[in-house]
């Protein structure tokens, strides 16, 4: 094996394994606050269904790239192709799309009661489900047809006239099939992307009017900086900035392996690699800005305390 070919196996390993125990450590950080007793959000729903989608795309891409990196084991049937590609495709556009739905439901909660968006406020929890629902059912119908050209890489038909996937190969299509087919792959990131962009724009004009609202009734010892707005404003700012720019690499290089008859190499890992990382990426950014796992871990070192100074008491 190549020392090109090991490190790019490494990275898919890496991406694999951190993306899971991420994903694994912010499902266990739900199930604590649901028996603990804590105040459940309308938005658990949505990081619930993003974990199943995060996991999918890293079990579904992550393990068999790795696979075939390092020679361990091949996919033979064209079932077993068909499947996994469908499972990886629905799982990032669910993923998208659950990123994109979280930040149109918080620029609607955090919207002022005197804004257009105050008749939502009250109907939004309601539709959280039916929204989720209509994702999932959107995303399988949209790529149903992406894994019918999807073949295993070793089987027993004509390999000449085929596009290499790594683990699994497809045929070739005309050059107006393949723009059509290119189009609809990109249409619902470039929506999702659309959205989220502008909820975060909005969510961060919102922010700024009400700090400079309520600027006069604060304490004029206290730093502008460290103002609660401006920290909502950071967070809001680092999240969309990291989902944006690895959703819009992923796109652009998912497109070019659409286009392209023949894919290299490097085109077909650096896609891969970039369409892990946000799986692998987003529960790490979601815990770190969550306030609940910080509530979470100061509760616990105070029980952990506790008995100890009650002894030395």
């Amino acid at each position: 094996m190549a020392s090109i070919d090991l490190t790019i196996g490494v990275i898919f390993l890496m991406q694999t394994v951190v993306g899971v125990l991420g994903n694994f450590s912010l499902l266990c950080h739900h199930i604590i606050l649901h028996f603990t007793g804590s105040r459940l959000r309308s938005t658990d729903l949505i990081l619930k269904h993003l974990i199943v989608a995060n996991s999918l795309v890293l079990l579904c891409k992550g393990v068999p790239q790795t696979m075939a990196v390092f020679g361990w084991k091949h996919i033979h049937s064209d079932f077993g192709c068909k499947l996994l590609f469908f499972l990886h495709r629905v799982g990032r556009g669910v993923s998208i799309g659950s990123i994109c739905l979280l930040s149109v439901f918080q620029v609607i909660m955090i919207s002022p009661w005197n804004s257009r968006c105050a008749v939502l406020k009250v109907k939004a929890p309601k539709y959280i489900v039916p929204s989720i629902f209509l994702c999932w059912i959107l995303q399988m119908l949209v790529n149903f047809i992406f894994p019918l050209h999807i073949n295993g890489k070793w089987n027993d038909k004509n390999n000449t006239n085929k596009k290499d996937f790594g683990y699994c190969s497809s045929t070739h299509h005309d050059k107006i099939q393949q723009s059509l087919s290119a189009a609809l792959l990109t249409l619902p990131d470039v929506l999702c992307l659309g959205l989220m962009l502008w909820a975060s724009s909005f969510m961060v004009f919102i922010l700024y009017r009400h700090k400079h609202r309520v600027q006069h009734i604060r304490r004029t010892d206290t730093p502008t900086k460290f103002s609660p707005e401006s920290r909502a404003t950071k967070t809001i700012l680092l999240l969309v900035s990291t989902f944006v720019y690895f959703y819009t690499l992923s796109s652009i290089f998912q497109l070019m392996m659409a286009l392209f008859d023949y894919p290299s190499w490097f085109l077909v890992n650096i896609t891969v690699i970039l369409a892990l990382c946000v799986p692998t990426v987003s529960p790490f950014l979601l815990m770190s800005c969550d306030c609940n796992v910080h509530r979470l871990y100061f509760a616990w070192i105070r029980n952990t305390k506790s008995p100890t100074i009650m002894r030395n008491v």
